[in-house]
């Protein structure tokens, strides 16, 4: 799993690949810093490039998980939950947590509280890549606990939930492949989401 680099290189990378959910110009950008070729990028500092490594990582992560998704405006939050979906998919728990906070911000409610409950998963996931046993626990803990028996705009959350708890069994040593899948819309979640998603 990928650790964060320090704050600076860690937000700058995240605004290029949620541009890049959007923008083909976002996208090369992100794949040319995916490059093992690639000099480092001109906005890493001097005292930053020993990160380059970590950057790059996640640069190669993000192309793999956009190369079969069309650069598309996100419209709702349906939609940022289908990109949220591919990120955590790639292992980018602290970009997932940069897509859903302006969401959660909007929501109210048990919408709100499940959408907490997303970001915080996430952010477990990575406390858990960069080796913070003690926060990965409380915030999975704190996540799971938001999930349970709830859905949001016709997802079906009930694996999910499961697969914290499991992953919370076994924090050490963790095994990555039980990290449970993100939830995603059925077809026919779909069609009870189409023309635009429940904006709270």
């Amino acid at each position: 799993m990928i650790p964060t680099a320090p704050l600076r290189v860690r937000n700058r990378l995240a605004e290029i690949i949620l541009a890049a959910l959007e923008d083909t110009g976002a996208r090369r950008e992100l794949r040319e810093l995916a490059r093992a070729d690639a000099d480092p990028p001109g906005w890493l500092e001097k005292d930053e490039r020993d990160y380059v490594h970590l950057a790059r990582e996640r640069a190669q992560s993000a192309t793999r998980a956009l190369a079969d998704r069309p650069a598309a405006r996100i419209r709702s939050r349906a939609d940022a939950l289908d990109a949220a979906a591919a990120l955590f998919g790639a292992h980018l728990y602290f970009e997932v947590h940069e897509l859903l906070e302006p969401y959660w911000r909007d929501a109210q409610g048990v919408d709100r509280e499940t959408l907490q409950g997303f970001i915080q998963a996430a952010v477990g996931y990575q406390h858990l890549a960069n080796g913070n046993l003690a926060g990965a626990r409380a915030l999975l803990e704190e996540g799971r606990a938001r999930l349970i028996g709830r859905s949001l705009d016709g997802l079906d959350l009930g694996a999910f939930t499961t697969g914290v708890a499991r992953s919370l069994d076994r924090l050490v040593p963790y095994d990555w492949r039980l990290v449970p899948a993100f939830p995603t819309r059925t077809p026919a979640a779909d069609s009870t989401t189409e023309g635009g998603s429940r904006e709270s």
